[in-house]
């Protein structure tokens, strides 16, 4: 939980902070709607689709948010689809390219499990259009783990070669996972403020829903203690996030402030 103080945040920290939210939200959105009319069963298909929407009506809120913050007469829009890869907040994990069925909800799980205790301790913000939206954020993060958990466990404790694919995609994945619960000057200013809790008691909460889940998938947690780092302060990000941007954004780019 928050523990509320009398600190106010420091705007430029507080805009960081919420672009971070809507550009995780954005970059996964984008990766899941990827899947529209190429998933491996109709219902699937149609569960992808879903999820990708929640993620993106997610964005549209924190992006409305952040271009208020920022003041510059900018829309949600115009952050989503003008701004280079350089500007982005996304963590490194989002960006990662879908590969196949199993990596792609791999990469959702470790990411609904950060979500779901980050998003609750949110809900009791300082800053109450943040507490706003964690709220309604919320009620869909819940929803994502549940399937994206249940789709681990079955694949991971499937047959050998879904076994093998999804241990395959945790190797891959997690060294990016760690970047969720890197601290820095953005972090440590919204705890603070109390608008943001402190990451290491999400830390825990997620190790402690991946170990359980994992276990039963019967999948090994990887040993290495790497992280990589640099997607979430915009210090770097790979080629992976500028080859999705152009697909992403080449309308708007082409066709400056069309509207339908």
């Amino acid at each position: 939980m928050i523990t509320h103080s009398n600190q106010t945040a420091d705007s430029r920290h507080l805009l960081e902070f919420v672009l971070r939210q809507g550009d995780n939200a954005l970059v996964l959105g984008h990766r899941m709607s990827e899947w529209c009319g190429t998933g491996p069963a109709l219902e699937e298909d149609i569960a992808l689709a879903n999820t990708a929407l929640d993620l993106i009506g997610q964005t549209q809120m924190w992006l409305a948010y952040a271009a208020e913050l920022e003041g510059r007469d900018r829309s949600a829009n115009d952050l989503a689809f003008m701004r280079d890869a350089t500007d982005f907040r996304n963590l490194l994990l989002l960006e990662q390219p879908n590969r196949d069925f199993g990596h792609t909800m791999m990469r959702q799980f470790l990411f609904d499990a950060y979500q779901v205790p980050f998003l609750q301790a949110l809900e009791s913000s300082a800053d109450q259009r943040v507490a706003d939206i964690a709220a309604k954020s919320g009620r869909e993060a819940r929803y994502h783990l549940e399937r994206s958990s249940d789709i681990v466990i079955a694949l991971g404790d499937g047959t050998e070669e879904s076994h093998r694919r999804m241990q395959d995609a945790l190797d891959r994945l997690w060294s990016y996972a760690g970047e969720m619960f890197v601290t820095d000057e953005t972090d440590i200013a919204m705890h603070n403020a109390a608008i943001a809790p402190d990451l290491k008691l999400i830390h825990a909460q997620w190790n402690d829903t991946v170990q359980a889940r994992l276990n039963k998938a019967t999948l090994a947690v990887p040993d290495s203690t790497f992280v990589h780092k640099g997607g979430k302060n915009g210090v770097r990000h790979e080629e992976h996030l500028g080859h999705m941007l152009a697909t992403m954004q080449v309308l708007q780019r082409s066709y400056p402030n069309s509207v339908w």
